[in-house]
């Protein structure tokens, strides 16, 4: 038997087990894969329903779990776009029967053709607008529903509730363990500040820089800024944060990445400096914008908010790194970069503590992972 002792350690390991898998980095590090078991389980319900009952027409429960989440991720996304494809799903399977009940009525195949032709066109004229995916997904679902008019009521009544099973499982199984693109959005900022602060310490102390190594950085900063813009909907959905501050955020960013990428291409070499070797020559309150760059960083990683209002003790005024008396134009031109650079990183402190209460989730609580 075990004694209580280890009893209790293996369900202190197993707690910390599940504390882990919730956390919100393991989601955002393993996101694909946490995406593929749910929906692979949402197919597995569906079979073994729509099975278990012995269901005509199962397989449409199926198609219909993929159609609802198989492309959702976020929960800015899922709480939209979920409810708007069970709306489309909804809306075709009510229109196929329709048809279908309109050809037994009529008789005529060809009254069946005409509705079914100028409801997709109706289909397709709101599928390039705002309502693109509702309708999209109407007209996909009514073909489904009552095939091309070879279908009995029957039929079309089975594959209806199919469509209605696979869309309560898509949605009951799209909200286990979601992915916040707000955490996402936060993960990305924090290691492109965390990259920046690397770069810019790099310049500061002289450190070599390798062409092909800074373009290597500024590549995977770029991706990264990308990735952010593609997530700016889902987080404003999530946090209640207005897009223009999003915005703003997304621009100071940009601005940080496209002043440093200019430091570091035109930085003079250092006279008697191996090749690639630069350096700033600056004051010591310099170096503490690295310093805050890391701050956010990790203000932003981990919850800790704290650490953007400390940053202000921290924060130099943007005056000179030198001395611009008997300095050349390329030597006065990256002071003046390295200026913007400093003003830009202050402003982006700034503008993330303004809104800390609504990007911080978790309630400045250290996330796991």
């Amino acid at each position: 038997m075990l004694s209580p002792t280890s009893t209790s350690l293996r369900r202190g390991r197993f707690a910390r087990l599940l504390q882990w898998i919730a956390s919100p980095y393991f989601r955002y590090r393993h996101a694909a894969m946490i995406h593929a078991v749910r929906v692979g389980l949402a197919m597995a319900v569906s079979i073994a329903v729509t099975t278990g009952i012995d269901m005509p027409h199962g397989v449409w429960a199926s198609v219909s779990v993929l159609v609802v989440i198989g492309g959702l991720q976020h929960y800015g996304n899922i709480r939209k776009k979920a409810a708007e494809r069970a709306v489309g799903t909804a809306l075709g399977a009510c229109f196929g029967l329709v048809l279908i009940v309109a050809q037994m009525l009529t008789g005529s195949p060809m009254v069946f053709f005409v509705l079914m032709c100028v409801i997709a066109g109706g289909c397709a004229y709101y599928a390039i607008g705002k309502a693109g995916y509702v309708a999209l997904l109407t007209a996909i679902t009514m073909v489904i529903v009552s095939g091309h008019g070879d279908l009995p009521l029957s039929t079309g009544l089975w594959r209806t509730a199919n469509v209605m099973i696979g869309v309560l499982i898509a949605l009951g199984f799209s909200f286990v363990l979601p992915q916040y693109a707000t955490y996402s959005w936060r993960y990305r900022l924090a290691d492109n500040l965390r990259e920046c602060a690397r770069l810019y310490g790099a310049l500061l102390d002289g450190t070599p820089l390798l062409a092909e190594e800074s373009a290597q950085h500024f590549f995977r900063m770029s991706q990264r800024l990308v990735q952010s813009r593609g997530l700016m909907e889902s987080v404003a959905k999530e946090t209640d944060v207005p897009m223009a501050r999003l915005e703003e955020i997304q621009r100071l960013h940009r601005s940080i990445l496209a002043a440093l990428e200019l430091l570091v291409g035109s930085m003079p070499e250092v006279a008697g400096a191996s090749p690639g070797r630069f350096a700033i020559a600056c004051t010591p309150r310099e170096y503490t914008v690295r310093q805050q760059l890391l701050q956010m960083a990790r203000a932003l990683r981990f919850g800790r908010v704290g650490l953007l209002y400390r940053a202000v003790e921290l924060s130099p005024l943007p005056q000179p790194c030198i001395d611009d008396k008997g300095q050349n134009d390329a030597t006065q031109g990256m002071h003046w970069l390295a200026m913007r650079f400093v003003e830009q990183v202050e402003r982006l402190r700034l503008r993330l503590s303004e809104i800390e209460r609504q990007w911080n989730i978790e309630g400045a609580r250290p996330l796991n992972g």
